[in-house]
């Protein structure tokens, strides 16, 4: 069997069956950062194993085109070249080249929608930190800046340079301890670069919004991300501190003008975070976790390849 053909169905099965198994497994947040790499990690299989494939199958057509067919692949390929050349008439070859440019300029409108999306979502981020610059006022003693808006919102902007936003209705229901323990959390988004994750994935979600693994990899991977930025503060200033930050911020609504590229302290996934914080996983739990999490990724991870090399030994053993 050709590998190509092993590419593309591990990789559509696991697009299909991979988003309710993931989801389960990571639910819970109880190792928020695993459960983000296990969703890149099948993601990057998926989008990889399709690369792949598509670049085997340029290599046969190549192999194959002047010379006598090798491989199951190579056979219909070389049905396609007579198709091409006309040997089954006009109207054959018309709707053959039609499929193949339909196919090329799919493939175009991906990757161009995938392209302008990030450079949407960059230039919005980048004029909201100007602005938010130039309309509030930096506090050095504070490390962010202020703006003074009744709502309660708190988030970070990541750019050059990068800006923690605090509102004065945010300021004005936050001790001192809860003011560390969201700027911990917004610095823990900016520290790990979650706005470029961020990014990665509801850019794929937008251009194919019908791919189950995309649409849901987005949601979860930025519910996991918040996670992972409250454990971050919770570390520092204790869970108890960042669970009554996270419900003092979570009433009001965040301001219109956050833009989509913005990390909000109260915006994704409140009630999890909120029961995950309450009432924190034990060691035990954390190690199940992991070793599933782990276990997981490792056979996403090494699925295509294990079947990619059956498929290129398999006529040598036989």
């Amino acid at each position: 069997m050709s590998a190509a053909f092993c590419l593309l169905l591990s990789s559509g099965t696991l697009a299909v069956l991979a988003p309710p198994l993931l989801a389960r497994l990571t639910r819970r947040g109880v190792a928020p950062r695993l459960g983000v790499a296990l969703w890149l990690v099948a993601i990057g299989s998926v989008t990889g194993s399709v690369a792949t494939a598509a670049g085997l199958l340029a290599v046969e057509l190549a192999r194959d085109w002047s010379g006598p067919p090798t491989t199951l692949m190579g056979s219909c390929l070389a049905g396609l070249r007579a198709a091409a050349t006309g040997v089954h008439g006009s109207m054959v070859r018309s709707i053959v080249f039609s499929a193949a440019g339909g196919l090329m300029l799919a493939v175009g409108v991906v990757l161009l929608r995938l392209g302008r999306t990030w450079a949407r979502a960059r230039d919005a981020t980048r004029a909201h930190a100007r602005m938010v610059r130039l309309a509030g006022a930096a506090r050095p003693s504070l490390g962010a800046v202020v703006l003074d808006v009744p709502e309660r919102a708190v988030y970070c902007v990541p750019g050059r340079p990068s800006t923690v936003v605090f509102t004065t209705g945010a300021l004005a229901v936050l001790d001192p301890g809860q003011v560390g323990a969201v700027l911990a959390h917004e610095r823990a988004h900016l520290t790990g670069r979650h706005h470029l994750v961020i990014a990665l994935t509801r850019g794929l979600c937008l251009c194919l919004p019908r791919v189950e693994l995309f649409s849901c990899g987005a949601e979860e991977v930025a519910r996991l991300l918040e996670m992972s930025a409250d454990d971050a503060a919770a570390r520092t200033h204790g869970s108890g501190t960042v669970l009554k930050a996270l419900v003092e911020l979570s009433s009001p609504s965040v301001p219109s003008g956050v833009p989509a590229g913005a990390l909000a302290a109260h915006g994704v996934g409140v009630l999890a975070r909120a029961e995950r914080l309450a009432v924190p996983a034990t060691a035990r739990a954390r190690r199940r976790a992991t070793l599933q999490l782990a276990t997981t990724m490792t056979a996403v991870a090494l699925a295509p390849l294990v079947l990619g090399v059956l498929a290129v030994c398999g006529p040598l053993w036989g």
